[in-house]
């Protein structure tokens, strides 16, 4: 699949987003609060992945967890453990995602993605990025179907 096909831009300005840790969108989150909660139900109910609080993001922040009986991808498709996503709480809403390195480099490229303030240091893979917010229900599917990407890359797919 070539993903910087199937990716249409993404309207408007990128959002300003903090430069460090904790790396947090500080704008252009969505004015329906209901765009998050479809998002979290169709991404904590794909097979194989349980909800966790992140290890590794701020305090609200929902983990998309690998279970341990489903198989696992590489390492750099995960952030810490079984954790290959995070949905920040509001008001950021935004996510974490690893995504495979073709597919981050699409997503950033079409104005869906950042690096990781640490990936862009090198400490992590460059494969972690923040998803920001969808704003309406067309950015909501263009961010489901990133996070469906992250999931079979975290090896989701091994479950349908």
């Amino acid at each position: 699949m070539n993903h910087a096909q199937t990716l249409p831009p993404r309207p408007g300005a990128r959002p300003r987003t903090t430069p460090t840790n904790p790396h947090t969108q500080l704008e252009q989150q969505p004015e329906d609060p209901g765009l998050r909660e479809r998002l979290a139900q169709r991404v904590f109910a794909l097979p194989g992945v349980e909800e966790r609080p992140s290890q590794i993001s701020v305090p609200g922040a929902r983990a998309l967890w690998l279970r341990d009986d489903v198989p696992a991808g590489p390492p750099e498709a995960f952030m810490i453990g079984r954790e290959f996503a995070h949905l920040h709480p509001r008001p950021d809403m935004s996510a974490h995602a690893s995504l495979p390195p073709g597919v981050a480099e699409a997503a950033i490229a079409a104005g869906w993605a950042e690096l990781h303030p640490v990936a862009r240091m090198g400490i992590i893979p460059p494969t972690t990025v923040m998803l920001y917010a969808p704003r309406d229900d067309d950015e909501l599917e263009v961010i489901f179907r990133l996070m469906l990407e992250s999931y079979r890359f975290a090896g989701g797919s091994a479950q349908g």
